[in-house]
């Protein structure tokens, strides 16, 4: 007799529940991406940066309050979760985290994160993904959690051992940027990794 597994995270968890906010030490809050900052989303297409790294290709104004609209659908669909970093008290955004490829069943869940000019230099990236992660783990209960980025990428790799993803590996050739393929190094942290202090 086949015995199914049961799903890590159970449906429901995250989608009936809304997106939590959160303050950070550095100052910036987390919170849902809204309306108003579509404009920001658009500009941050124009991100040296976060054109490199995250490849977004270019936004219209139109596409930015679309995407917004889809993150909030994502949310309560279980696919993703997807905050604006932003200044305190409903500030403009100056970076953007979140989790993406869920799986829920199997309790897994990848990051993606960017910050513009404004953001940089403060801490707020270490800050959020380990804020980001004691929620996906303590109160959504994934199990394991992943951040990839081009090995040429010092700064995410700094965050990522910064928030205490240990470096499991280097997969190559794993993602086509503007200057072609880029080796990606794989950090993860699972349940019961101690956290940075």
């Amino acid at each position: 007799m086949i015995v199914p597994i049961p799903a890590v995270v159970p449906p429901g968890r995250m989608g009936q529940t809304d997106q939590p906010v959160f303050r950070l030490a550095s100052g910036l809050e987390l919170r849902s991406w809204r309306p108003g900052d579509a404009k920001v989303l658009a500009d941050s297409c124009l991100d040296p940066d976060v054109q490199q790294w995250n490849r977004p290709g270019r936004l219209s104004l139109d596409d930015a309050r679309d995407r917004i609209a889809r993150w909030g659908k994502r949310w309560r669909s279980e696919e993703a979760a997807i905050w604006a970093i932003a200044e305190p008290r409903g500030g403009s955004p100056v970076g953007l985290i979140g989790l993406a490829d869920f799986d829920l069943d199997g309790g897994s869940a990848e990051f993606l994160y960017w910050l513009l000019p404004a953001g940089r230099g403060r801490g707020a990236m270490v800050d959020a993904v380990v804020r980001v992660s004691r929620w996906a783990m303590d109160d959504l209960g994934l199990h394991r959690l992943r951040i990839t980025h081009s090995v040429a990428n010092a700064a995410s790799c700094r965050v990522a051992e910064k928030a205490g993803f240990a470096l499991e590996g280097t997969m190559r050739s794993a993602l086509l940027h503007s200057d072609g393929w880029h080796d990606e190094h794989l950090h993860a942290r699972v349940q019961g990794d101690a956290w940075p202090r």
